[in-house]
């Protein structure tokens, strides 16, 4: 492979020299620096940044939570009448709100739902006659009506998590105390599961691997006709107590954190039916083994409950079909991983359909797929070796279902195909541009969000053949754009392919600053290189890389085999092996860059957070010597300290394959590292708990080896912040500077 190798590098280098930037160079001399303190300050330089975009059900309004301009992270709830184009705020948070402590059971899944630093209003619901929206704000719910009205349904002490309108909008439905809450809507709120149940009992709330690792934030289900809730029961007494000392900036909190770690016990999950009063409740069968995960619940059309009950190794889902009266339940089929070396990814990419049909998403064939599932058969609605990655929407009248795939490695492109598996999919965006999607619930109207390299996020709406019909976020960078005065030295980046070493094309992103002839860059290779992400695509990468870059750095990133949106092959090498093919992958990636005549191969560093930080310990410890410093952040260190579901699904149970653990630790060969080192931690991290950097702390001190660590105290897995950030970033360049990662100075 060493002679492909070279002769990629050799034509990749010839087209990355300074002619390729020359018409920006000189642009970019009048462009003000790009400083860490602006990229975290606010108006935000991406521009407004939409969130929770919802049409109504009736396919008349459009809402969604909007940023301040003076305050990036504060959301208001805006809606949009489609009909005459006018734009109104419904709810104002800073008005409304009481801005009174939230509940440390809400704060915990703010964490799980990666919203912990937003303030104000971050979740809405819909009413089903489009006639307002659920509106939850600092631990109350508000219901916002359209006319304009605003009416408070709770002031309590406590926290109302998980509100929810019923399907038909007559009840409204919340967790308070770890019981389930229902009433009329505009009434009086009562308990309507058991009370003086043990302290480890929750009900309607999702236990913490299903919030964290599963994507699943329910804990109940109304039915179609209100007459019914799916309620989960969670008995958390048999998970572990891990005793989290979250130290912060004024004292310290110890937590007994119920954390289930791999290779111990989950907690027990079960399924409740009652009636909205908590009457005629009877449990629902799933199955006679406790150690399993439920995965997704929804309620069909035909009234019937249905669940996917994924086992622990994650092998396999057997879709249920549950008797909402009595709970008894019947395997509708068993969905299996397509190989016997993988496992089952999770998705939402579903939908029951009206004549009893399934709409389904599968990987059987390799690669990410639409089925039909129709008395007993299945038909393949896509093929090919792109995958397709979200169900868009369906109209079921038009015979039709809208959907978001993979189009040429680098790009996320929104297309339309029959339910009928006839005809060719219909592309319904420019494939310039990234793109991402959704609809209403007829599938009639068409949301869309799109980026490119030189273009922040755009979104505007469309008919369900694509044709846009009014821009909700036109979002050009001009006039009074944040990003406009960085404009001139903006940087798009290059692409390119190199190959792993079973040949495997692994495809890489830079960007440079001005290249001069005969000088030779430092470089910041950023990577993630754990399953799931995927970092390198012709969207729009934030203002952060730039900033980067106006500091003298190349910047620099590969995704490595284990990433998503390639197959199942692809993602495969990681298999029982964390620490390996990626850790090879992202070597290649660093042999590439020395290869170049304009890099400076004695000043690669590498950075990484969460399993990136776990990779930057993997990378310095494989090769010692090949990268000038590395950067942790939040590492993993030592995988039985993570969580079941995330951990088994690709590493499998220690308790049956220790060798692996053993293999994949980064403790074990910490010793190994003898380049600069940064550890950065959040002292209050409940996700990648502060053991695995303490650990390694005592290891590397025992062995009198020098490293250098910032740590946040107060902070958890996020450290971020209009003025967390910057000191995050600016310690991380002043420790490269420190050991010479730095550009050469001007003599």
């Amino acid at each position: 492979m060493r002679s492909v190798f070279a002769a990629v590098a050799l034509s990749l280098s010839t087209c990355l020299t300074t002619p390729v930037l020359a018409e920006t160079a000189t642009m970019s001399e009048m462009a003000p620096t790009l400083t860490f303190e602006r990229v975290f300050a606010s108006p935000g330089l991406d521009g407004p940044a939409p969130r929770q975009v919802k049409l109504s059900p009736d396919g008349r309004y459009l809402a969604l939570l909007r940023n301040r301009a003076d305050e990036r992270e504060r959301y208001d709830l805006w809606g949009y009448d489609i009909e005459t184009g006018e734009w109104r705020m419904l709810v104002d948070s800073e008005k409304l709100g009481s801005g009174k402590e939230l509940s440390e059971d809400e704060k915990m899944q703010r964490e799980r739902a990666r919203v912990a630093g937003l303030k104000g209003i971050i979740s809405y619901q819909w009413a089903s006659d489009g006639s307002g929206v659920l509106v939850p704000l600092d631990g109350d719910l508000y219901l916002a009506r359209l006319d304009g009205t605003v009416t408070q349904l709770t002031d309590t002490e406590g926290t109302e998590l998980n509100p929810k309108l019923s399907t038909k909008g007559g009840f409204v439905s919340f967790v308070r105390d770890r019981r389930l809450w229902v009433g009329p809507v505009g009434g009086e709120a009562q308990p309507v599961t058991p009370a003086d149940e043990a302290d480890t009992i929750r009900w309607g709330e999702a236990e913490f691997v299903a919030q964290e690792e599963m994507a699943r934030l329910q804990g109940y289900w109304w039915s179609p006709n209100d007459d019914r809730i799916a309620v989960q029961r969670t008995d958390e007494s048999p998970v572990g107590i891990v005793t989290r000392a979250a130290i912060g900036a004024k004292g310290t909190r110890v937590f007994d954190q119920r954390y289930p770690a791999a290779g111990t016990d989950n907690a027990v999950v079960e399924l409740f039916l009652m009636d909205p009063d908590g009457a005629n409740r009877v449990k629902v069968d799933l199955g006679p083994d406790l150690d399993i995960y439920v995965a997704r619940v929804n309620w069909g059309p035909d009234d019937y409950l249905y669940v996917q009950r994924q086992d622990r190794a994650q092998t396999k889902i057997d879709v249920l079909r549950i008797d909402p009266a009595t709970g008894a339940s019947t395997v509708l089929f068993t969905e299996k991983a397509a190989r016997s070396d993988y496992w089952v990814n999770l998705s939402d990419n579903y939908r029951f359909l009206k004549d009893g049909s399934l709409l389904w998403w599968s990987e059987r064939d390799g690669y990410g797929h639409f089925y039909r599932y129709a008395d007993g058969q299945w038909t393949q609605l896509t093929s090919g070796t792109s995958p397709t990655t979200t169900l868009v929407g369906v109209d079921e009248e038009a015979g039709t279902f809208t959907y978001q795939a993979t189009a040429g490695v680098l790009t996320q492109q929104i297309y339309r195909a029959r339910l009928d598996g006839t005809g060719e999919p219909e592309l319904l965006t420019d494939p310039a541009f990234t793109n991402s999607a959704s609809m209403d619930g007829k599938g009639r109207l068409l949301y869309v969000t799109r980026s490119a390299p030189e273009q922040p996020p755009q979104s505007y709406l469309a008919t369900p053949d694509g044709k846009r019909v009014a821009w909700i976020e036109e979002n050009r960078v001009e006039g009074e754009h944040p990003y406009a005065p960085y404009l001139a030295s903006h940087v798009t980046p290059e692409f390119g392919v190199i190959a792993a070493e079973d040949g495997t094309p692994l495809h890489w992103m830079m960007l440079t600053p001005k290249l001069e002839p005969g000088k030779r860059y430092p470089v910041f290779f950023q990577h993630y290189g754990g399953p799931g992400p995927q970092t390198v695509t012709k969207g729009w990468g934030g203002a952060l890389a730039q900033a980067i870059v106006d500091r003298g750095y190349i910047w620099f990133q590969l995704d490595n085999r284990g990433s998503a949106n390639r197959g199942v092959d692809f993602e495969q090498p990681l298999y029982r092996a964390m620490g390996g093919a990626e850790v090879r992958d992202q070597k290649t990636g660093a042999q590439f860059l020395k290869a170049l005549d304009f890099v400076d191969p004695a000043k690669i560093a590498t950075y990484g957070w969460s399993y990136g930080g776990y990779m930057t310990l993997k990378m310095l410890e494989a090769d010692p010597g090949l990268y000038a410093a590395g950067i942790s952040g939040a590492p993993v260190t030592r995988w039985e300290l993570y969580d079941t579901h995330y951990t088994e699904r690709y590493m499998g149970d220690p308790r049956e394959v220790p060798g692996a653990y053993e293999q994949a630790s980064a403790i074990p060969d910490a010793t190994k590292i003898a380049d600069p080192l940064l550890l950065i931690h959040g002292m209050a991290d409940d996700n990648v708990v502060f053991e695995n950097s303490s650990e390694l702390i005592g290891v590397l001190q025992e062995a009198n080896l020098p490293f250098e660590m910032m740590l946040y105290p107060g902070y958890t897995h996020r450290v971020s912040g209009e003025k967390i950030g910057p000191h995050v970033w600016n310690t991380i360049f002043r420790f490269l500077e420190s050991h010479g990662v730095a550009p050469q100075t001007k003599e």
